[in-house]
């Protein structure tokens, strides 16, 4: 296995606790943060190749489709869209 070093700036309190759950472990804070940024990994990966298996063959064309057929009322009371999103999804929507 081939090695690359990566100069990481952590905050400090960041790598206290990691330095913490390390000792606590029994391995070296670069082992722990190694293991930590694997198992990250594994997960983004995971959620993606899910996420595409369960997408099969759709499109965005076909979400459109699908949305189209939704009714345009407004949302119940509790789940309106936060400001920030509302203010980027109309930026989106004005763009094409």
């Amino acid at each position: 296995m081939s090695k690359a070093t990566y100069p990481l700036k952590l905050p400090a309190s960041i790598k206290a606790a990691a330095a913490r759950l390390a000792k606590e472990d029994g391995v070296s804070l670069n082992q722990w943060i190694t293991a930590a940024v694997a198992q990250k990994i594994g997960a983004v990966e995971t959620a993606a190749d899910f996420f595409k298996r369960r997408a099969g063959n759709s499109s965005p064309e076909d979400l459109r489709a699908f949305l189209a057929n939704a009714p345009n009322v407004p949302p119940e009371p509790g789940d309106e869209s936060p400001d920030h999103i509302r203010t980027r999804l109309k930026r989106v929507s004005a763009r094409g």
